[in-house]
């Protein structure tokens, strides 16, 4: 269990996360509109792994172990991060945002379904606040309009939340800041590929 000045300050830096995950999408929205989804993704996990990577590895290279989840979990990241910069193209960006938050919800029922963690009454309460909270936030309020990219937004949600999932199982097995780079290498690989042979 976290000490309590080292979980203040991984909250604060989940709200910072959160901040520049939300103003992220007008810029994933532009890409997608000028043709460039998936190399967009591509750049900008290639430059975060590439960033992070002189900081990784330095007690000891990843064994067999570590390389195989972070094999999973770019490959997660890759889907999810793929469904929402597509369903992008066929959405507004109120919605996208309002749809992807909806992994906040799913998380726990995966969770159920997958390890039997069954989710307490106050944690069901606490999502459903907080996805009435990005529902006001990403629409003012007012009624939601379905388009037909929502689908994959939804998509890419029950994606992100696997994601969440195996990061809290097996992450924290792992250095932090070496996981995190061979992940977004892994991403940034399946991303240039795809947006090479499609875009």
């Amino acid at each position: 269990m976290p000490s309590p000045p080292s979980r203040l300050k991984a909250d604060a830096l989940l709200i910072v996360v959160a901040a520049i995950w939300g103003s992220a999408f007008v810029a994933q929205s532009v890409a997608v509109q000028v043709g460039l989804a998936h190399l967009y993704n591509g750049a900008c996990f290639g430059i975060a792994g590439l960033v992070l990577l002189p900081f990784s590895f330095r007690r000891a290279l990843p064994d067999r172990r570590q390389v195989g989840w972070m094999l999973a979990a770019g490959t997660l990241l890759f889907g999810g991060a793929t469904l929402q910069q597509v369903g992008l193209f066929y959405t507004k960006v109120a919605n996208a945002s309002f749809m992807t938050s909806l992994y906040v919800i799913f998380t726990p029922f995966l969770l159920w379904a997958g390890y039997r963690e069954r989710p307490l009454p106050l944690h069901l309460l606490a999502a459903a606040l907080a996805t009435l909270g990005a529902f006001l936030l990403s629409t003012g309020g007012s009624s939601l309009r379905l388009q037909a990219g929502d689908v994959l937004e939804i998509l890419g949600a029950l994606v992100w939340g696997l994601h969440l999932i195996l990061l809290g199982k097996y992450a924290d097995r792992y250095d932090a800041i070496s996981f995190a780079s061979g992940q977004f290498l892994v991403c940034s690989a399946l991303s240039f590929a795809t947006g090479i042979t499609r875009e």
